[in-house]
């Protein structure tokens, strides 16, 4: 009865969003269907068994419909929908610090450049340890938390206390919450003396302003070629996703185009404007790659523009609208599909709901298709051609041009336990916050680091030592030079950032590797058209 009366105060909603879209030619006249909606919902009201939270219901419908509908039509509360913006938006109020939280409690990675916690003093390292006179640590400490208490108004103010290595009182503060910039681009540096490297995270308000920033910077270093890493992109801005593709291409080369039911087909096309025509391109790509991503790798697959590197991607080509209703909440409603200059849909099907949807992904893994290409089958009406008549598939995601299989040899039991229980992140954490000043010294610039600093037997004992005081007691490999690397990387991050840590990570990632090799050994051209 209860899931009846949700489903039913669903379409009253819906009929309230058409009518103010003006899709019936009848939108003040109540038919016969909506009449009942309404006398159902009068029903529920007077005589159901005990009071019912007539906004919980609302929301639970529209939740529950959307997810009959598609994966990817979702509500958002009034409440939620800031928060959920904030990743493409690219900012946000609070105290501008990256933190993770280790042994309960909060620990600061990093403040952000210039933001309000780096003009106060906080430092890496430090733990937070009250916030506004109350204690932050403890069991129930969780991201939610941190976000519930340190993010908040502009110009606001918030206390918080600090115990920092070397220092035995407890360091108060008093931070003043500003705007805080969320970077989409994690790194961009020279792979080699004329191979670049920039690698985004998701496609955000900010993403051009960063790119554009980056590959000024690569081609003043002497870029001649390029690799983009979009590997776990999610996606983001259709716009965007355009724009950025748009860099790559010369004028009037379709991009992308999207149609759907009540969506007239809309075609996005090149300008002159692109800064990165000429160069040779990997796109490196993975099951994690959605969306947003999948445009451009498709784009630069069928113009056969580049070379698309690693994994099958997610498979997700609906294009979501925002529909707000009265109350401010918001409903992002699949309207249309998107489809690749080739005329690719890359979504993959989710007839069997969402649960089976996401499911997806992990049977890639059970099937072998993670290790081998030849464990996955597209039937011959998905085959289309590229512009230099190369085969490739649609429905469901972008089929690499060099197949990177996920490499689960070498990554040991030992390593797989100790990075699952967090203890990699904890060790490395302690260990560049013991030793960071003494670090420093030795490797002022991170160059210096990265050139000469050994996770060396010392190191590793201290690791397992550690490991063993969190009850794994497993047998380390030797040598184990992913584990070595991964603390490495793990150990620049708490010094650095993150593109330091991706700097040292990509030593031992396959794709990246064999991007390098592609555009060094100058089989470029000829990869293009054979593979």
């Amino acid at each position: 009865m209860r899931r009846n009366t949700i489903f039913l105060n669903w379409f009253l909603i819906l009929s309230f969003i058409f009518s103010s879209m003006h899709i019936s030619s009848q939108e003040n006249e109540i038919d016969e269907n909506h009449l009942k909606l309404i006398r159902a919902l009068q029903f529920i009201k007077i005589g159901y068994i005990e009071d019912v939270d007539e906004e919980k219901l609302v929301e639970d419908a529209i939740k529950g419909v959307l997810k009959e509908l598609d994966p990817h039509s979702v509500y958002y509360s009034k409440e939620e929908i800031k928060k959920a913006d904030e990743p493409l938006v690219g900012r946000f109020e609070g105290i501008g610090v990256q933190f993770d939280i280790i042994r309960d409690t909060i620990v600061v990675i990093s403040p952000i450049s210039g933001g309000p916690s780096e003009q106060v003093g906080i430092m890496p390292g430090d733990r937070i340890v009250s916030i506004d006179g109350e204690e932050s640590t403890g069991s129930e400490i969780n991201n939610r938390f941190v976000q519930d208490k340190l993010r908040g108004e502009k110009d606001s103010k918030v206390d918080v206390g600090i115990v920092r290595h070397g220092v035995g009182d407890i360091l108060n503060f008093t931070i003043t919450r500003d705007e805080i910039p969320i970077n989409s681009l994690d790194a961009a540096f020279m792979a080699t003396p004329e191979i670049g490297y920039i690698k985004i995270n998701r496609f955000s308000r900010t993403t051009m302003d960063e790119y554009k920033e980056a590959i000024d910077k690569l081609i003043d270093e002497g870029m001649k070629h390029l690799i983009l890493d979009l590997n776990y992109n999610s996606g983001g801005y259709l716009d965007v996703a355009i724009k950025l593709t748009d860099e790559f291409f010369d004028k009037n080369k379709m991009i992308t185009y999207v149609k759907g039911r009540a969506t007239p087909k809309q075609e996005f096309k090149s300008t002159r404007s692109g800064s990165f025509k000429d160069g040779n391109l990997v796109v490196m790509v993975n099951e994690g790659s959605a969306s947003a991503s999948e445009i451009l790798a498709g784009a630069v697959q069928d113009w056969d523009r580049g070379l698309v590197v690693g994994r099958r991607t997610f498979g997700k080509g609906l294009v979501q609208r925002p529909f707000e209703l009265p109350d401010g909440s918001v409903i992002r409603l699949t309207t249309a599909q998107y489809y690749t200059p080739a005329g690719r849909s890359i979504q993959k099907p989710y007839d069997e709901g969402a649960e089976e949807y996401y499911k997806e992904l992990s049977k890639r893994l059970e099937s072998g298709e993670l290790i081998s290409p030849e464990n996955i089958t597209f039937p011959d009406s998905l085959k289309y051609e590229t512009e230099g008549e190369r085969i490739v598939y649609g429905g469901g995601g972008i089929m690499p041009d060099i197949f990177i299989p996920l490499d689960t040899n070498r990554v040991s039991d030992y390593f797989s336990e100790l990075h699952r229980k967090g203890i990699l992140n904890t060790f490395s954490f302690e260990y560049a916050n013991n030793n960071r000043e003494k670090i420093k010294e030795k490797y002022p610039e991170f160059e210096s680091f990265k050139k000469n600093f050994t996770v060396d037997e010392d190191i590793l004992d201290k690791l397992d030592a550690y490991a063993a005081s969190h009850d794994i007691e497993k047998e380390r490999k030797k040598p184990d030079l992913y584990l070595q690397n991964r603390l490495k990387a793990l150990i620049a991050r708490n010094i650095w950032d993150i593109s330091a840590s991706i700097q040292i990570s990509m030593k031992k990632d396959d794709g990246f590797q064999r991007a390098i090799k592609i555009l060094q050994d100058d089989t470029f051209s000829e990869l293009k058209i054979n593979q």
